[in-house]
């Protein structure tokens, strides 16, 4: 990431990226330049509507984000940015704070954006708060840009969301999946698209949406959309966690071998079952 860079100095490859210094933004850089693009990060207020694609990857509670937000001078540009129709993707928290509030702050503004408010996850569901994991999601809109017409699972962690809006449709809510009840999990708004999933974190399906985003040509396209009808999203996927053992062999080369606690030696070598980023990134592409 091009962090000593200002945002002001944007061309067609480049991103600029809104990190108000909550969390690790590290995995949303990787990704946007797997995909050809440059990042640099936004220095100052007025780096923001200088932008020419904005990236907000929220992290953290409501409240703390809209504080700092407000602190750096960065809330009244990101607004204006968002009025004015510019090219925008928001991230879990950078997707609840374009509504009016959230249960999670009382009191507190959100950007305003997007009509209606954040809510908790009932307790009522008897559901392991945060929802942590893969989730199906289907569309709520007939034409879904930058979404496939039927997206595959993604990569979800939150405590709170955005209920369904009344009769289960409106003109900006663009996807749903279900944690014991359904709820809205993308929504778009002219050009600006918002996920609470983490397609940085949600392989090449992640990849394929920030890729279909970034690339654009579906916006004029999408703007006289309709309801795509009631459709049950997949339900979570079953979470399998690949554990590496990695230690170094006679030659002094770290390879994949199994466990500390039993002879890893086979044959009198090290038991070598790979190199440990081929077999990560395998992991992460499957």
């Amino acid at each position: 990431m091009e962090g000593s860079e200002s945002a002001a100095a944007d061309d067609d490859a480049t991103v600029s990226l809104l990190d108000y210094g909550a969390g690790n933004v590290q995995s949303v850089c990787n990704a946007i330049e797997t995909l050809g693009f440059r990042v640099v990060t936004v220095q100052r207020p007025a780096d923001i509507l200088a932008a020419k694609r904005l990236v907000f990857p929220g992290v953290g509670a409501f409240g703390s984000c809209v504080a700092a937000l407000r602190e750096l001078g960065y809330l009244e540009p990101l607004r204006q940015y968002l009025m004015d129709d510019r090219p925008f993707f928001g991230i879990c928290l950078g997707m609840q704070t374009l509504f009016e509030g959230s249960e999670e702050s009382p009191g507190v503004q959100g950007l305003g954006v997007l009509p209606g408010s954040v809510a908790r996850f009932p307790r009522s569901l008897g559901l392991a708060v945060p929802h942590m994991g893969w989730s199906g999601v289907a569309p709520l809109l007939r034409h879904p840009w930058p979404l496939a017409e039927a997206p595959p699972r993604f990569y979800f962690v939150h405590s709170f969301r955005v209920p369904m809006p009344p009769g289960g449709h409106a003109p900006w809510a663009l996807a749903c999946s279900e944690y014991g009840e359904r709820f809205v999990c993308a929504v778009r708004r002219g050009r600006c698209v918002a996920t609470q999933f983490h397609p940085e974190k949600s392989g090449e399906a992640g990849l394929g949406l920030l890729a279909a985003w970034l690339r654009g040509g579906g916006p004029e396209a999408t703007l006289a959309a309709e309801p795509a009808g009631v459709v049950a999203p997949p339900p979570p996927a079953k979470r399998v966690i690949a554990c590496l053992d990695v230690r170094a062999n006679d030659q002094g080369d770290l390879v994949v071998t199994k466990g500390d606690q039993y002879d890893v030696r086979q044959a009198g070598q090290v038991r070598n079952h790979g190199k440990p980023v081929a077999l990560a990134e395998r992991y992460y592409r499957e």
